[in-house]
């Protein structure tokens, strides 16, 4: 596995890694998104599959601003972009590096759980639907599954 891979682009710098390299960092960006802006309670945010995913931060001039996790079984999670750079590519940056990391793990698919309200964004890169509506958190979530 690639540890602490970082691209360099001119706005931004993109970090492949595992949980302990920059869990500062990658908590911070799920806080601010997820218990504060969400409402999901800390207990539920933070879990024990942290320390065996490979995570992916987004930097911009050194502040983390984007973040998300790739389970071994191609479940892809916790995608959480800063408000203030929402709609400028780096949730799909994040997704791009998540579907090069399956395809080096030589995965068939990965799958996620996203909330409701973000189902048409990981549809237009090229995730179906699958299944019923539920709840998680409190939140309106829909499985979904690409094939790689």
């Amino acid at each position: 596995m690639r540890i602490n891979k970082a691209i360099m682009s001119d706005d931004a710098t993109v970090v492949m890694t595992n949980y302990q390299a920059y869990a500062d960092s990658i908590r911070s960006v799920r806080t601010e998104v997820f218990v504060i802006e969400q409402s999901v309670p800390i207990e539920l945010e933070h879990d024990e599959f942290d320390e065996s995913a490979t995570h992916v931060v987004v930097f911009s001039h050194g502040l983390a601003i984007a973040t998300g996790r790739i389970l071994v079984d191609g479940h892809i999670g916790r995608i959480a972009v800063l408000k203030e750079w929402r709609g400028k590519g780096f949730g799909k940056l994040i997704m791009e590096k998540f579907f090069e990391r399956a395809k080096e793990q030589k995965l068939s698919s990965v799958w996620l759980s996203s909330q409701w309200h973000a189902h048409g964004f990981y549809c237009n890169l090229g995730f179906a639907c699958i299944g019923e509506k539920y709840y998680e958190a409190g939140i309106e979530h829909i499985k979904m599954r690409k094939p790689i």
